[in-house]
């Protein structure tokens, strides 16, 4: 491909800082330390059908003088508010392009506000020190220097080998794509005392990134845990403990404890889900009733329990009718993995949720059907299904000492030489803290559960064909008016996350999809786009979009395999990354063509997962996680335009590794002071507008939206805050981040 097209960007006119990181991109900067090259039994590349792997010491180096997106500042003397300390934040340019010269830029949710000022127009009032360019803006928090010296700490604890061997190399990620390397600034604490410029952007030094790291501190599926005999049950071999800790019948047993009904009436009326027809949205979803030959019947008869399938007369459902209850100790759910995703953390929004969080912590499941029934078969016996169950909790506290905390302990796992008794007993410690019944007071059973999510083929009309994923909250979604409450009682459906109705639209062809993801999600475009490294978009998928059901109550795979936008030029780099980015973020997509799972090579076959429930113990690992290993990134054709156009390179366990250890020891946590939504008000009455960058897709808020260009107006607007003040919250002084919307 040539260097012009693969550099094929939008012909706007970006900031000085940003343009000089991006030619080098092109051109390589001053070469710093190499990325760790890949272990020597991988090749330098490996062909696959789904894409192809290479080393990530093929990215441009740059500088970090560019990419840094945080300054800390010391003021002369607290605001009136209590804050003594300016942090100036490198925005993204906004969605609303009217409000690109604005002096004051709102973000976040309206009803708990954020306002930031230009850094600039703050220095030409005197009320900072000085500035660190024309794209930043500054809010204030309260930072102690003792936590400047916790970070300086961390970063020497690190340089000693505390976590391991350490490399100076930083990759440096445009959302889900590893674009360049360059290496990390360590924090001057000195500097800071003295109300200098501080950068606070990425560590100095990270942990080198390693199979073994990953396998301790992001993915766990060694043996040893997921078949821990004192914490788990192999429905394969009948081997472990009934209702251990890390079992599905101990999840389901603390999700139901809050619903009213027992735990195997719960887990019975889940199952029951897909033996009826049902409407989301305006999207009907099929009945797969395979459900009750392929899991209900087969668990029963294991449980001793007598079953059959009937249909009510008077209603015309289909209902199980069992004669005693499942024995959910022997669920045919084997564990696959336990996966830290600490990196959803305020993906929501475009990164700019108030309260800093550490994501989720999520369990994965596999179909087993064996044969004897938990009788000493074997791996080769117990007939693996394509089916995989995954629970997704939101790990429970806001906060960014919570949010740093919890990192830390998955980076002290990762100190751990083996998967051995101590290792385990702090995994449990950390599971329950998030598994357990009344965990999270204000969400449906008060569970911490998120979402369920399923993916399986094996109860389609013919096995293998098609794959259907669905989704299951403790909470009572209305489309209509858009609301989804908590709510204690069963599982219910509901809509897939950022993923169109594939019933009602083509994958392929249709208008509505083309209409969006030109519209919609390319007025979300972080701008300048450059392909393939700069990349991501800002948009909410809304319930309807002109006048139809648009966000769907199931997804299929293999057919669709992807979302096109059949209207989009390959020639114009917004519209390339505008439909790679729609499609990534669907299922659809992120499970098949966009992400490469289409591979059934041979190499790394995992057929529409990326946790593979078919492959055995430990369960095979797509390459959009592993890249092909460490040290690897794998490059995937782009889904509609093909690899003469473009192709997007993927390292997901690698992107995880550097942002664990970046919270884990490089986050710094500030106070900030909350803004009562009056404050909004109050700023329409005096300017007229509101300078609120809302995202593509999402609901109009209810004032008028425009840009503040009066610098006097900004001076009245400072003086406004305390009497609009709430109390402080805390987070990392880097939470404010680019567009990031994936869920998966």
């Amino acid at each position: 491909m040539s260097l012009e097209r693969k550099a094929l960007r939008v012909c706007r006119t970006g900031p000085p800082w940003l343009l000089g990181a991006l030619l080098a991109l092109s051109a390589c900067a001053k070469e710093p330390t190499p990325v760790e090259e890949a272990p020597a039994s991988h090749p330098a590349r490996i062909e696959a059908s789904g894409g192809a792997s290479s080393g990530l010491r093929e990215l441009p180096a740059v500088e970090a003088g560019p990419v840094i997106s945080v300054f800390a500042q010391k003021l002369e003397r607290p605001t009136p508010l209590g804050e003594t300390t300016a942090v100036h934040v490198k925005l993204p340019p906004p969605s609303n392009r009217e409000l690109a010269e604005s002096l004051v830029r709102v973000v976040g949710d309206p009803r708990a506000p954020m306002v930031l000022f230009r850094s600039d127009t703050l220095a030409r009032l005197g009320a900072i020190p000085t500035s660190p360019g024309p794209d930043f803006f500054t809010l204030f928090s309260h930072l102690p220097d003792s936590e400047l010296l916790r970070r300086v700490g961390s970063e020497t604890r690190v340089a000693r080998g505390e976590f391991g061997a350490v490399t100076r190399e930083t990759l440096l990620f445009n959302g889900r794509h590893p674009s360049a390397r360059f290496m990390g600034l360590p924090a001057d604490a000195r500097s800071f005392r003295d109300g200098s410029l501080t950068p606070l952007s990425y560590c100095p030094q990270v942990p080198v990134s390693t199979q073994a790291g990953w396998e301790r501190t992001l993915l766990v599926r060694d043996p040893a845990v997921v078949l821990d005999p004192a914490r788990t049950w192999d429905p394969c071999t009948g081997a472990g403990t009934k209702g251990g800790r890390w079992t599905f019948a101990h999840l389901m047993r603390q999700m139901a404890m809050g619903s009213g009904a027992s735990p195997e009436a719960f887990v019975t009326q889940w199952l029951s889900s897909w033996l009826n027809d049902f409407t989301l949205n305006g999207d009907t979803v099929p009945a797969r009733r395979k459900m009750y030959d392929e899991v209900i019947a087969p668990w029963a008869t294991a449980s001793g329990a007598q079953s059959s399938l009937l249909q009510n007369a008077s209603t015309g459902r289909w209902e199980v009718q069992l004669n005693k209850p499942l024995d959910l100790g022997i669920a045919p759910f084997r564990l696959l993995a336990i996966v830290n995703r600490l990196d959803l953390g305020n993906t929501q929004g475009g990164g700019y949720g108030r309260q800093a969080n550490a994501g989720e912590l999520r369990f994965v499941f596999g179909l087993t059907r064996p044969s004897p029934w938990g009788s000493g078969g074997t791996e080769a016996t117990c007939n693996l299904k394509p089916f995989t169950v995954i629970f997704e909790y939101g790990v429970p506290g806001t906060g960014c000492a919570t949010v740093v905390a919890w990192a830390r302990q998955w980076a002290m796992l990762g100190n751990h030489p083996s998967f051995d008794a101590a290792y385990r007993a702090q995994l449990t410690a950390m599971t329950e803290s998030v598994v357990l019944y009344g965990m999270a007071a204000a969400k449906g059973n008060l569970s911490a559960l998120n979402q369920l999510r399923t993916n399986e083929a094996v109860l389609g009309a013919t096995q293998g064909r098609p794959w259907e994923l669905r989704e299951f909250r403790l909470t009572d979604e209305n489309p209509t008016n858009g609301t989804d409450t908590p709510s204690h009682g069963f599982l219910r459906p509901h809509t897939l996350s950022l993923t169109p109705d594939d019933a009602a639209h083509d994958s392929q062809t249709d208008a509505d999809v083309d209409l969006f993801v030109r519209t919609q999600v390319k007025g979300g475009l972080e701008l300048p786009v450059v392909i393939p490294n700069r990349c991501t978009a800002k948009y909410a998928v809304p319930y309807r979009f002109k006048g139809r059901s648009f966000q769907g109550a199931n997804a299929l795979v293999a057919p669709p395999t992807h979302w096109a936008a059949h209207g989009a030029s390959a020639t114009d780099a917004s519209e390339v990354c505008a439909r790679k980015a729609f499609s990534l973020n669907t299922c659809n997509g992120c499970h098949f063509k966009d992400t490469g799972t289409n591979d059934f090579s041979g190499v790394n076959n995992t057929a529409f997962t990326h946790i593979s429930p078919t492959s055995g113990i430990p369960a095979r690992l797509s390459r959009f996680l592993t890249g092909g290993g460490p040290g690897l990134m794998f490059s995937v054709p782009d889904a509609q335009f093909g690899a003469a156009v473009t192709s997007w390179s993927f390292a997901d366990l690698q992107r995880r590794h550097e942002l664990l250890y970046d919270v884990a020891t490089c986050s710094l946590c500030g106070r900030f002071r909350g803004l009562d939504a009056g404050f909004l008000e109050r700023m329409e009455e005096l300017t007229g507008a509101v300078p609120l960058d809302v995202s593509p897709g999402a609901q109009a808020p209810p004032f008028k939206v425009g840009p503040i260009r009066d610098v006097e107006m900004v001076t009245r607007l400072l003086e406004l805050r305390p009497a609009f003040k709430e109390d402080f919250w805390d987070a990392p002084l880097s939470f404010l981040r680019p567009p990031e919307v994936f869920v998966h």
